[in-house]
């Protein structure tokens, strides 16, 4: 089952576990949504991000990019075929009945004493994983497989009232012989995403003139793998007043300026025919994803141009793939970066406001890409539909994007004490006040000190270097202080280990540095983590692995000189 957003009302807060209690970790908190039911008198909303897609089966091509079969031959308005009944108001009415409707809590325990007690579904697999920026080697960086799953265009539709309404009008590919259950988890997946390529809301008009631009969303299934949607908006080419459409793309694999250049090749073929675009995609669908470093070259045949070789290149660190660290430093002073880091390692709550799509898309990628080998285990919503609003009032951790219109909507909400970032003006509007405090002292000025270096020199690098620069500070802190994590864990004859955290925390020389580790190992992200190290001797983060061995080198060599 695809997770879903979280409730305002959530039924387990954070709380740390009892002190003195090895197990006792942060909740992992989700929420997900129940049977939804419509209130009297208001259009029936969709059973949002609930599915359960089978990663494992190929999804079939169909011949060509056509309108989906329940668009209206006559020509009238194409609505999806797995539309509920009734349509769907993304405005105050759907709010309001979304919200009340979030009501159960979906969160995973913490460890066990007994590893044998803890069911299966409870476990996170180390295929998790986010992907994000930040995410976990996984499926997500899998060579090999499909580069996306599906490719949907939304356009808007207008209503009866006159607002502008977004639907999918077109599919590829077209699944087909599906089960009854695949079929209805595949149309709630599809009535999910129009939300989310227009998460402004309906008040739109007919333009000449639109910019184009780039953003992406992510949709958590219960065991922690996710879903991203990378999006295209443009208005189509033509004369007079047009509506923007979105294309979308939705593939488990994170890397975002792979897919960004995906999608420019996507509009240059739109601005032909929709016709042009299916030969590409089909191409695309039938080439595996390239190993990390390694290029793929897809031949596509565009009229009056003749075919074209399009390489699509994967970086070759690939905990650097779905990352655009420079957006966050044009946007964010060092000190202010580091702020944010704090709270996001303690795993608060944190709202990025921001009126561009891509900005808020490409800085909470960054912050999360940030706590590497770590993975942001809570609500991780980059950009938050303007219905779902509501969102910011969940107890538990959560890291969203909200669009600056509504920075008065989001302050009067009866939220928890939560870190509101303005990345428009490049300043924190609310804190709890001690985030000067989180960090050691010695590492935090270290990591300042290595960010204003690379600040300042951003003319120099590339972005690719700079996120490398970046990425490597931060790896850095983590290596220091919680590196010597595999002499701690105990392995059985069975080949299962057992973590030894009192023992880990007390071989820290350090008083600040253990005070700071005393409560990192209390988080969701530590935990899972080791968990997954306690499972093989062999490291899930051999990037990580590789760092900690560096510096373990280099603290032998200094005590050899």
């Amino acid at each position: 089952m695809l997770l879903v957003l979280p409730t305002p009302r959530c039924s387990q807060n954070h709380v740390p576990g009892a002190p003195g209690s090895r197990f006792s970790r942060t909740p992992r908190s989700r929420c997900r949504l129940p049977n939804l039911r419509p209130t009297p008198g208001a259009a029936r909303p969709p059973p949002l991000l609930h599915s359960s897609l089978l990663l494992s089966s190929p999804l079939r091509p169909v011949p060509s990019l056509l309108p989906r079969e329940s668009e209206s031959s006559a020509g009238g308005s194409r609505a999806p075929r797995s539309a509920a009944p009734g349509p769907l108001h993304v405005g105050a009415t759907m709010a309001s009945s979304i919200s009340s409707l979030f009501r159960r809590s979906l969160r995973r325990p913490g460890r066990r004493e007994s590893k044998q007690e803890a069911p299966a579904a409870d476990s996170i697999p180390s295929c998790v994983p986010l992907g994000k920026a930040g995410e976990r080697s996984s499926v997500l960086y899998s060579a090999g497989q499909f580069f996306f799953e599906y490719l949907v265009v939304v356009s808007l539709k207008k209503m009866s009232d006159g607002h502008y309404e977004p639907k999918i009008a077109y599919q590829f590919p077209k699944r087909e012989n599906l089960l009854k259950g695949q079929k209805e988890e595949e149309e709630r997946l599809l009535q999910a995403i129009p939300l989310f390529c227009f998460p402004d809301g309906n008040n739109w008009e007919p333009v000449t003139t639109f910019p184009s631009e780039t953003f992406s969303f992510v949709l958590t299934n219960v065991d922690g793998s996710r879903k991203i949607g990378y999006c295209r908006r443009l208005l189509p080419s033509g004369r007079g007043v047009r509506l923007p459409e979105v294309f979308c793309i939705i593939s488990c694999l994170g890397c975002f300026g792979l897919f960004s250049k995906i999608l420019d090749e996507v509009e240059k073929r739109r601005q032909i025919s929709m016709a042009v675009i299916y030969p590409f995609m089909q191409g695309l669908r039938e080439s595996p994803f390239p190993a990390p470093g390694k290029t793929v070259t897809i031949k596509s045949f565009i009229p009056e141009s003749g075919t074209e070789l399009i390489e699509l290149t994967r970086p070759v660190d690939a905990h650097l793939e779905h990352v655009e660290f420079p957006a966050l430093l044009q946007r964010l002073s060092p000190i202010l970066i580091l702020h944010i880091f704090a709270s996001a390692v303690l795993e608060r709550r944190l709202i990025f406001l921001a009126e561009e799509l891509s900005v808020l898309s490409q800085c909470i990628h960054a912050v999360a890409a940030l706590l590497y080998p770590f993975t942001w285990a809570h609500t991780y919503i980059p950009v938050v539909p303007e219905c779902l609003l509501d969102t910011v009032c969940c107890p538990t951790p959560f890291m969203v994007g909200i669009q600056m219109r509504h920075l008065e909507r989001v302050l009067e909400q009866p939220m928890e004490e939560a870190l509101i970032v303005d990345l428009c003006e490049g300043k924190i509007l609310r804190a709890v006040g001690d985030e000067e405090e989180i960090l050691p002292i010695k590492l935090q000025n270290e990591m300042l000190a290595s960010l204003n270096r690379h600040n300042s020199n951003n003319n120099v690098h590339t972005s690719e270097q700079l996120n490398a620069l970046i990425s490597e500070a931060f790896v850095q802190f983590f290596v220091r202080l919680v590196g010597h994590y595999p002499s701690h864990i105990k392995w059985s004859k069975n080949g299962l280990g057992s973590f030894q955290e009192r023992a880990f925390c007390k071989a820290i020389a350090s008083k600040t540095n253990r005070r700071f580790v005393k409560k990192f190992v209390k988080t969701n992200m530590f935990s899972l983590f080791i968990e997954d190290a306690e499972k093989s001797r062999i490291p899930q983060e051999a990037y990580f692995q590789q760092k900690i061995t560096e510096y373990q080198q280099q603290k032998k060599h200094r005590r050899d000189s």
